[in-house]
């Protein structure tokens, strides 16, 4: 039995989770210049210049394996990973960790699939250049095909967070 006004929650629901994104990314970095700009290492230890990823929908995850919240997203992480690839979404993790070795382990771990790279001692610089003044973990923003922060996040993401992020990169 539908109870009137009820078929609508998943949807009101949706685009209060929308709004909460987008008000949050809006009151903070405009641009992923600062991204961009950065050369990290990639788990192999070879370098990765995120320039490469310019043009191209992006949700961007900073973690640490310390971080209980970080561990909880990442099953998520990876469903969106799963779900919006085909459409182009790339799911980038940003670990603020030292170790290659340490950071594959966790990662075979927890099944993650999606790039991982170490952000060593340029972490907390750059999700402060993306708007983390906070400098808390895990902090996630989405980056759309123009190179704008359209929605960001500290704390953990959830279904809800990831797939309204999505929506609006792959816009």
């Amino acid at each position: 039995m539908i109870i009137p006004g009820q078929e609508s929650a998943p949807v009101v629901r949706r685009l209060f989770v929308l709004a909460l994104l987008v008000t949050a990314g809006l009151a903070r970095a405009a641009s992923g210049d600062a991204l961009f700009a950065m050369t990290l290492a990639g788990t192999d230890d070879k370098l990765v210049a995120l320039e490469s990823f310019r043009g191209k929908p992006l949700i961007v995850n900073f973690w640490a394996r310390w971080c209980a919240p970080c561990r909880v997203e990442i099953p998520e992480l990876i469903r969106a990973h799963d779900k919006y690839r085909q459409k182009g979404l790339v799911v980038i993790g940003i670990g603020l960790e030292d170790k290659a070795e340490s950071v594959r382990d966790f990662m075979k771990a927890y099944e993650m699939n999606y790039p991982v790279l170490l952000a060593k001692d340029q972490g907390i610089p750059l999700m402060q250049a993306l708007g983390n003044v906070r400098a808390g973990l895990p902090f996630t923003v989405a980056i759309n095909r123009n190179g704008q922060i359209v929605a960001s996040k500290l704390g953990a993401m959830k279904k809800a967070d990831l797939d309204a992020a999505a929506e609006l990169v792959l816009k």
